[in-house]
């Protein structure tokens, strides 16, 4: 399920759509809007997003309510987490370093 919500969030156009899906449920239409692309092109953005799970999809009569999966996004989140924690201390041991050169010099 991680590696899916990875893809489902690699391209621009998805992670646009859940950005403003993060901003709580929406229509389809209100959550596709102005990204230029056609509707074949769009629905295939959201069946990513849906088989991925982080996205769900209530129908309600013809109105399509869409609704971010938080819980799909955990996984990718706690990664995500742990690599920021591995580049904070690498970016810490080279200021230090730079620190000890400069104060050499």
């Amino acid at each position: 399920m991680t590696n899916d919500a990875f893809v489902a969030l690699a391209h621009p156009v998805r992670r646009g759509i859940v950005e403003r899906l993060a901003r709580g449920s929406t229509t389809v239409g209100s959550a596709t809007r102005d990204f230029g692309l056609s509707k074949p092109t769009i629905s295939q953005h959201l069946k990513v997003l849906e088989e991925a799970g982080v996205v769900r999809r209530r129908i309600m009569g013809r109105h399509h309510q869409l609704d971010l999966n938080v819980e799909a996004l955990a996984a990718p989140h706690e990664w995500l987490s742990r690599q920021r924690d591995v580049w904070e201390r690498m970016f810490d041991a080279v200021e230090i370093q730079l620190r000890e050169q400069a104060a050499g010099q």
